[in-house]
Formats: C-alpha cells, structure tokens, sequence
C-alpha cells in the first residue's frame, strides 16, 4: 500500500468551521455541497483545562482508497491515502449531489453521483455523519 499526499490550503477554504465556498467534483464540476453546509474536522490531538477538568480532543484519520489505482495491483491489496481533514454532513440529505457504494465491511465510500469517480469521502454504518475529503473535491466561489 503506498500513501500520495495531497496538499491544500484548507485555512483558505473554512470560516466559522464551515465549507466557505462551493464543493464541487474535481472531475465533472457536479456540485455536491453548498457554502456553509458541512463543518470542518481535522485529525489532532488537543488537551485544554476548562475550569479545572482536563479536556482531550481527538479527531482521526481514515484511510481512503485512491482514486486511480495501479493495474498491476492485486484486488486484495488496495492502495490507499491517510487523509486528515473532512467536511462532516450530519444528513445525508443536505448533500445536493453525492452517491454511495455498496457497504465493504463497515464503511459506504462517498462518490460524484453524476460521473461516479471517487472515492471522494466515506460513511461508517454505525454513524450518520458523512465525511468528504478536503483533498478529493474543488472549491468554487
């Protein structure tokens, strides 16, 4: 498995802990979120004292499966990416364009429902949050 690292700006892309501009498919332009509909998480580890009480904050990692995989790569070995930073959707619906895999293991793999190229985020069963990766959309005004 290797791990290619996107790089972005993401103190560009959020005020007030949310999206600021559009969130688009990087390939098709399909708009999958407007402004202001997803909040920001990040992976760190944080320990703040408020009155007295240790505080610890900790978001994670996931590793997405890339987008282009090599041909030579056998079906069991699927390369991958560990990507920190995520737009959270709380519902499903407030995407405006986004479609879902079939589940693998415990995990839905988020994609463009127009031209279905991704991963582009993911969705653990247990949960309703979505996560789309900073990395794997564009940003519009």
């Amino acid at each position: 498995m290797s791990a290619e690292k996107a790089t972005l700006d993401s103190s560009k892309e959020v005020v007030d802990c949310r999206n600021k501009n559009k969130v688009r498919c990087q390939f098709c332009n399909s708009l999958m979120l407007k402004p202001k509909a997803a909040m920001f998480i990040e992976k760190q580890v944080s320990e703040q004292k408020y009155l007295n009480f240790q505080l610890t904050f900790i978001a994670f990692q996931f590793k997405l499966p890339l987008i282009h995989q090599k041909n030579s790569v056998d079906i069991k070995d699927v390369e991958t990416e560990e990507i920190s930073e995520y737009w959270v959707v709380n519902d499903m619906l407030t995407f405006e364009n986004i479609g879902f895999s079939n589940q693998v293991e415990n995990t839905k793999f988020l994609t463009c429902a127009d031209c279905e190229k991704g991963p582009v985020g993911f969705n653990i069963a247990s949960e309703k949050n979505c996560y789309i990766a900073l990395s794997r959309v564009k940003h519009v005004e």
